[in-house]
């Protein structure tokens, strides 16, 4: 299952989320630009609070996609 994940501002970063064997993993990709797509994050979800993404994993999305914006408008 795919869907937007929220709170990016209006970025389009997609959230994939597949389970195997009892276990919970998640990739986070950016679709801004055309030439590629840009694989963010990819992990085993450990959390026992819910379906939300644990903080820890937005954090570190929010800053590798910082990172490509920047790279991106040199």
């Amino acid at each position: 299952m795919a869907k937007t994940l929220r709170g990016f501002g209006g970025e389009a970063v997609i959230e994939v989320k597949e389970s195997h064997d009892g276990n919970a993993y998640r990739a986070v990709y950016a679709v801004r630009y055309a030439e590629a797509i840009y694989v963010l994050h990819a992990f085993q979800k450990k959390s026992k609070q819910g379906v939300a993404t644990p903080r820890v994993e937005i954090d570190l999305i929010e800053r590798r996609l910082k990172d490509l914006i920047e790279e991106k408008e040199r």
